[in-house]
């Protein structure tokens, strides 16, 4: 049963998931450091461990987030019948390995958790600022609520075309710049950019998801903006992601610019450019299956340069 809950998981997404907390804890501290300066495997730099606790409860708590998702995915999706005939990761629910009122209870006791890392990121983080420490208490409870509404209940919005919204705010821009806050606790508003940047290269690895989903989802009422953008457009919102995302990067170095090696995160939209060429050629839409761990693994490579050389 545990083998079944950790496959329900869905470990393939943490990464993608705690890229923007990399990204906007690495901005928000001159003396936060992946890396040190010399040699990375051989020639950026040898890797040190990150001595802050605010950093590792930042990545726990998104990571709570995002497994809470995924369960609350299985089983919204589970008890609706969505995933009978799914493509890509088997879902648990619909398949009988784990019953709806099990995964239920999964649901709440990773909400549970996820809700304490949060408290205690919180105290680490506002000791002295209970104003602040409200805030972020109110935006913790907003994203453990999103992260069971998407496919949970009558009103689940991932079944209205919102679930890109909730990916790009929550894991682009809270992540990024609420993490950013977390050691500043201001907001340098030029953040914004590489928060755009994660939260579209995260909402386009939900449409490769969605565009591969789509005949299904149809069938089922589920109409995320694959279903409602059809085969073609949905590849055009695609490329408008992608390319945004990079557009959103490079003005971020243009406006701080100091150094060649700044623009090293481009190498990260190497794959992401083939997926560009996969995508517009596809016609099998369960072919795109593969495509989400390149995208996923991209983004997340992205945040790791953008974080060493900005």
């Amino acid at each position: 049963m545990i083998k079944a809950f950790i496959q329900a998981a869905r470990l393939r997404t943490l990464p993608l998931s705690v890229s923007g907390i990399i990204v906007g804890a690495s901005l928000g501290n001159a003396d936060f450091y992946m890396f040190q300066t010399t040699g990375f495997f051989c020639c950026f730099g040898c890797p040190i461990v990150i001595q802050s606790l605010i950093f590792w409860l930042a990545i726990l708590t998104t990571i709570g987030l995002q497994v809470l998702s995924n369960f609350a995915n299985d089983y919204g999706d589970g008890v609706k019948g969505t995933d009978s005939n799914r493509q890509g990761e088997k879902r648990l629910v619909a398949a009988g390995i784990i019953s709806a009122k099990q995964m239920r209870t999964a649901v709440i006791i990773t909400a549970l958790i996820t809700f304490i890392l949060a408290l205690a990121l919180i105290y680490i983080s506002f000791k002295n600022d209970i104003i602040y420490a409200i805030v972020f208490v109110v935006l913790g409870l907003a994203s453990i609520a999103a992260a069971i509404k998407y496919t949970v209940g009558k009103s689940a919005y991932g079944y209205s075309g919102f679930g890109d919204v909730f990916v790009f705010l929550f894991f682009g821009l809270l992540s990024t710049v609420g993490s950013y806050f977390l050691y500043t606790k201001t907001i340098d508003w030029l953040i914004f950019l590489p928060a755009t940047s994660v939260g579209l290269l995260s909402a386009a690895v939900l449409n490769l998801n969605n565009m591969r989903d789509r005949i299904e989802d149809i069938k089922h009422n589920k109409k995320t903006l694959a279903v409602k953008f059809g085969s073609q457009g949905a590849k055009i919102y695609h490329y408008l992601l992608i390319n945004s995302a990079l557009i959103s990067a490079i003005a971020y170095v243009s406006i701080n610019y100091h150094s060649d090696k700044q623009f090293l995160f481009l190498i990260a939209f190497i794959p992401l450019f083939h997926n560009l060429v996969v995508v517009a050629k596809n016609i099998i839409h369960r072919d795109l299956d593969s495509e989400l761990k390149k995208v996923a693994l991209s983004t997340f490579l992205f945040a790791i340069l953008f974080s060493i050389f900005n």
